[in-house]
């Protein structure tokens, strides 16, 4: 009896084996015979205890088992085992789609291309068929260019690389472009391999930009920049080619990672530099075109391929802190004397005053110290009057040199703009472009006298004073006051208001520097000076003088005379 009857593990087994047996393959791909075929359906018998039916369609994709027939084998996928009329729910679609599944993942994951088809457009992109899975391929990544009319490459299979794959979302994402690139890299490949640095080479000009233009070497394209097309200044690519132009080039570079090639033109040609310094030596006069105009100054072509700068300073002995197109304009003829050549850099410095002569020797050769001048009174300032002379150059009479028994700054306010006043040629430094006057000089020799039994004026707070730089330091420079004999140290943050120009480097021993006095002990006999106080007051100074003057003088000059009196 014990041995008729099942244990009741028997039992649980056989029953756990009841339901998986009943419930096998439900969400799975898997084999079925084709029993039947009704109108436009297949009846399949998959294993189970009810039959599915599949629409003929699914079976047609491709023209694949477009000959269905009883007794035929297929695989279908099985949605559930029963629906309402108790049949299974089969699909030939989802089973082709997880077929595909499985070997786009293989291909995915070995990094292998795929077959598709693109056949429809969508929002942001295009479908592609894979073989039943249905991919989506952005617009960007068609073509390696922008494509706008895609009809010529849908319904033809072509291959694709993925990008990306979720089967849980059911998303695949594929690229054309990455495939023609690869391609495309394999060919430029080996057309840089065929090519050689130096090696001249005919191209087609493709495109032209602002820096250059792309020439096609036959597949590949090499950049040919603007600096490299002659050896004169070309402003834009367009003044020598164009598009479609067949050209004649030389490999000067070849970057062999990034298959990028620089090419050049002017290296055909001989190199106008080659012997620059027997063409233009030091100190020749020559005549130039005005090419291009900046604010630092004027660029010159002495002969094609070769041009020079006019640096500002160079431009006029007067006119200071003019923009140079205020002085010359772009195609004007000018005549221009070489000042330096440096091959290796190719740069050639040129001078356009030293055409002229020096107005300030000019004036010491017609007006020896001593002589008397007369001139209009420019401007006033803290330092002294600025009297406008012939040749268009300035004098400076300083306070001190206004009277013999009077403080200065009570004679100066005697004095107007326009008022023209007669003086004595203390020094002209032709150098510093410097022309010191003196009226008190003119007065009579009993003044003189007088002056000369006075004591002479202490060092005090505010003076502007003469240094000589004897030592220079990290935090500064030590100075000697030319007059007085004391010694001092101008910090670094003195040196000057400008943060850029605070480096005691770019002084040299020996130099000489003007400065104000901004702390004086009598007792101690210690003084403290600072250029950056003095540029400071100057300026200061210059501008109120400057906002009512009508001298014509710039800003420049007003602060540039301010300076070179009080250091004479």
């Amino acid at each position: 009896m014990s041995q008729s009857n099942p244990s009741r593990d028997d039992f649980a087994s056989l029953l756990e084996e009841s339901f998986s047996t009943g419930h096998s393959g439900e969400g799975q791909v898997v084999k079925g015979t084709v029993t039947a075929i009704e109108k436009d359906m297949a009846i399949i018998d998959v294993g189970l205890k009810v039959e599915g039916r599949v629409p003929l369609k699914e079976f047609g994709v491709k023209g694949k088992d477009s000959t269905l027939k009883p007794g035929d084998t297929v695989e279908v996928y099985v949605e559930r085992i029963e629906n309402a009329l108790g049949e299974a729910v089969l699909s030939r679609d989802k089973a082709r789609r997880e077929e595909s599944w499985v070997r786009l993942e293989e291909k995915f994951t070995k990094g292998e291309r795929v077959e598709g088809v693109i056949f429809n457009q969508v929002k942001g992109g295009f479908t592609v068929d894979l073989d039943g899975a249905v991919a989506f391929l952005p617009r960007s990544q068609v073509d390696i260019r922008p494509i706008r009319d895609v009809t010529p490459l849908m319904h033809t299979p072509q291959p694709f690389e993925i990008l990306k794959m979720d089967r849980r979302r059911g998303n695949i994402v594929v690229s054309r472009r990455t495939v023609l690139e690869e391609s495309r890299a394999e060919q430029r490949s080996e057309i840089v391999q065929n090519l050689e640095e130096g090696q001249v080479v005919e191209g087609v000009v493709k495109n032209i930009t602002d820096y250059g233009a792309f020439v096609d070497l036959g597949g590949i394209d090499g950049l040919l920049h603007v600096t490299d097309m002659a050896w004169r200044r070309v402003n834009h690519p367009t003044e020598i080619l164009s598009i479609g132009q067949t050209v004649k080039v030389q490999i000067i570079r070849i970057n062999q990672e990034t298959h990028r090639i620089s090419l050049g033109m002017k290296q055909l040609e001989s190199d106008p530099w080659s012997d620059i310094g027997t063409k233009f030596p030091i100190g020749k006069k020559i005549r130039g075109t005005v090419t291009n105009i900046t604010d630092y100054g004027a660029f010159v072509e002495l002969e094609p391929g070769i041009e020079g700068l006019i640096h500002v300073s160079e431009m006029s002995w007067t006119k200071k802190n003019v923009h140079p197109g205020k002085i010359l304009s772009t195609t004007q003829q000018v005549d221009v004397v070489v000042l330096e050549v440096d091959p290796a850099k190719r740069r050639i410095s040129l001078g356009l005053k030293q055409t002229l002569e020096n107005p300030w020797e000019a004036f010491a050769r017609t007006h020896p110290v001593g002589s008397q001048v007369e001139g209009e009174v420019k401007n006033k300032t803290e330092f002294g009057l600025f009297i406008g002379l012939e040749g268009d150059v300035d004098g400076m009479v300083h306070l001190s040199d206004l009277d013999w028994t009077r403080p200065g700054e009570q004679v100066i306010e005697e004095y107007n703009r326009g008022d023209m006043v007669k003086a004595q040629v203390l020094d002209v430094d032709i150098e510093k472009e410097r022309i010191s006057l003196g009226i008190k000089q003119l007065q009579r020799e009993a003044g003189r006298s007088e002056a000369g039994a006075a004591a002479p004026g202490e060092l005090r707070k505010n003076a502007v004073v003469t240094c000589e730089v004897t030592a220079i330091r990290d935090g500064g420079v030590e100075v000697r006051l030319v007059e007085s004999g004391l010694d001092s140290f101008i910090k670094r943050a003195d040196l000057s208001r400008d943060r850029d120009e605070q480096r005691p480097e770019r002084f040299t021993v020996g130099q000489k520097v003007d400065a104000r006095v901004i702390a004086y002990d009598k007792k101690t006999r210690k003084v403290q000076v600072s250029i950056k106080a003095l540029e400071i007051a100057e300026e200061k100074e210059a501008v109120a003088q400057y906002g009512s003057t009508d001298s014509g003088a710039s800003l420049g000059d007003i602060l540039g005379a301010a300076l070179k009196g009080r250091n004479n």
